[in-house]
């Protein structure tokens, strides 16, 4: 049996092919949990908690991809001047969604967005705009008009770590496509990498169950970087695993 991933949607705005708008994820997602042996399983924007526990039923690990802005309201905090765009249904979705998977123990893996997601779900905050309220900081949304693939600055992991030890390594070059990030780190979560400003690059579970973030974008890397992949499939066999012992069910 195919180990099913969710992977909550974003709001796509209206165009002529969708009509009124879509809930839509980017292909890079879906092509690296497929090819790491997961069946991607989109979770429309909702706003219906039935909807959402129907299909949550169905998913063996929860994918939390990247996008835009999480709204600062959820970590009790104003709305900073450099704040992007957000997006209030993918929020509510979103941060429904992670806290089940939390308490049940089944697998996440967060991406860009998707570690601040799991940070803010745990009770954590984050920097709004890291240029603007990280002094000396180093560049870190380079987009959009370098690829995505970019390598643009180096990460230290946590020897030990879950992440350290599937990337096969201790530091790490990554790609950076984001303005924001984890501050505060959340209940039962630790931070496990950070880049040279101190800025936190990927956080896990401290209680041992496969809740991993990563700041960067690990799904462009997979092809000329094997840890990246190893990151994905190390998720699809827990959330595999997780299905067989219908953990929480």
């Amino acid at each position: 049996m195919t180990t099913i991933i969710g992977i909550p949607a974003a709001f796509q705005k209206p165009q002529y092919e969708l009509g009124k708008g879509a809930s839509a994820v980017p292909q890079s997602y879906l092509r690296a949990l497929e090819i790491a042996g997961g069946a991607p399983l989109l979770i429309p924007i909702t706003g219906q908690e039935r909807t959402l526990r129907a299909l949550y039923r169905h998913i063996d690990g929860l994918l939390l991809a990247g996008g835009v802005d999480i709204d600062p309201a959820h970590f009790d905090e104003p709305h900073h001047p450099k704040l992007g765009k957000i997006d209030t249904q993918r929020d509510w979705t979103e941060l429904t969604l992670t806290p089940w998977a939390i308490a049940d123990g089944m697998p996440i893996l967060g991406i860009c967005r998707g570690v601040q997601t799991i940070n803010v779900a745990a009770g954590g905050t984050l920097w709004q705009d890291i240029e603007a309220q990280v002094p000396d900081s180093l560049r870190h949304p380079w987009y959009p008009d370098y690829p995505f693939n970019r390598l643009s600055h180096q990460v230290q992991l946590e020897p030990g770590s879950r992440l350290a030890e599937l990337i096969g390594a201790v530091e790490t070059k990554v790609n950076s496509l984001h303005h924001q990030a984890v501050k505060d780190v959340g209940a039962g979560l630790r931070a496990t990498a950070q880049s040279a400003d101190g800025i936190i690059e990927a956080i896990e579970s401290t209680n041992g169950s496969w809740v991993l973030g990563v700041q960067w974008h690990p799904e462009w890397l997979i092809d000329d970087n094997p840890g990246m992949l190893r990151l994905f499939e190390s998720f699809i066999a827990a959330s595999e695993e997780y299905r067989n012992g219908q953990k929480g069910r």
